[in-house]
């Protein structure tokens, strides 16, 4: 398959919009659309669906895909404020008064790149690179690859680049296969061997392996993350959309007790 930077968009609106439970085209609305959250075979694997309260903006409007319990609250919120300020404090304390009385607040907040095909490349690396499969990371669900492979959704991690110093493996970007069109990656880099070119060689590869087996690549960062961001933008990936998702009491504090 042939992508353009418009079919790479295009797809990412399709899956977005099996997560959501809308079409394509509320992404591009003027105005906000709030829609019930379901659940769908095709969405993203590690989705938790339905959604409590899930916001997405594709840097125009916001769609929303709540439960009942949660619909109007967050079409009064969304309604109330800009687009991009809903995804930003203080705007951000208003919606998590007014979840807290159902028990919820605030959680996930991520910022997704899709390649700019105009700028993705190749990249040079100061080590060997090498194409890498389901049958070479078994022994690799370790902690210092938890970001290029998931050992929880072993099943879901489908290739690899691997950089290379002599026999040492330094640097993995891996890939899951979230959906049936979009694959993500992660990256991880020893920390000795950071500042070199290896993340932005390593995603860049990957990126284009990915493309040359017919799926879109995605990468996801937390927007304070700037040395992740900026590995995205030095490998040729640009800002494609944001998302924002609420979840019970009992799971965030887990999540902050590190469990």
């Amino acid at each position: 398959m042939t992508f353009t930077n418009e079919t790479l968009l295009r797809t990412a609106l399709q899956q977005s919009a099996i997560d959501m439970g809308c079409a394509p085209e509320d992404f591009l609305k003027p105005s906000p659309v709030v829609v019930p959250s379901v659940v769908h075979p095709d969405a993203r694997r590690y989705l938790e669906l339905p959604f409590d309260c899930h916001l997405v903006s594709y840097g125009g409007n916001i769609v929303a895909s709540v439960s009942e319990a949660c619909r109007a609250l967050t079409e009064r919120y969304i309604d109330r404020f800009p687009a991009e300020h809903c995804f930003e404090t203080p705007n951000l304390h208003v919606l998590d008064d007014t979840l807290a009385p159902l028990g919820l607040r605030t959680c996930f907040m991520a910022e997704y790149f899709l390649p700019d095909l105009d700028a993705l490349k190749p990249l040079d690396c100061p080590y060997e690179l090498h194409l890498l499969g389901p049958e070479d990371f078994q022994s690799l669900y370790l902690p210092q690859w938890s970001n290029a492979l998931c050992e929880k959704r072993k099943h879901l991690d489908v290739l690899g680049v691997g950089a290379f110093d002599g026999e040492k493996l330094v640097g993995l970007a891996g890939c899951s296969a979230d959906c049936d069109t979009m694959w993500q990656i992660g990256i991880d880099v020893l920390p000795e061997y950071r500042r070199k070119g290896v993340a932005s060689a390593l995603t860049s590869r990957l990126a284009l392996e990915i493309l040359a087996r017919g799926k879109v690549p995605f990468y996801c960062a937390a927007w304070s993350n700037v040395k992740s961001v900026r590995n995205a933008i030095r490998s040729g990936f640009h800002p494609a959309w944001v998302e924002l998702t609420a979840k019970p009491f009992a799971f965030v504090d887990k999540m902050n007790l590190g469990k």
